[in-house]
């Protein structure tokens, strides 16, 4: 089963840049199948990593970063591949 870990965060006005290179800078305690670092307006970013393992896995996901660098808490997403259409 593939299991896709989607972590997102909205930077402080002005520090997007900042919170694209803290997140890209996170090593993980493990190595996931695919990792893919996204942003978006409004200074927001998004890492989703795919890992090899049941829904329910224990598996390692990005930190908060210091609430100086964002501007609310992050959002956490766990989904599982239902195979391609």
């Amino acid at each position: 089963m593939t299991v896709a870990l989607m972590w997102e965060a909205r930077a402080v006005p002005g520090r997007g840049e900042e919170l694209l290179a803290w997140a890209r800078a996170q090593r993980l305690d493990g190595e996931p199948v695919r990792r893919e670092t996204l942003r978006a307006p409004q200074d927001r970013v998004l890492v989703i990593t795919w890992w090899d393992a049941p829904y329910d896995a224990d598996l390692p996901e990005l930190p908060e970063p210091g609430t100086d660098l964002v501007a609310r808490a992050v959002h956490r997403w766990r989904f599982e591949s239902v195979g391609a259409d």
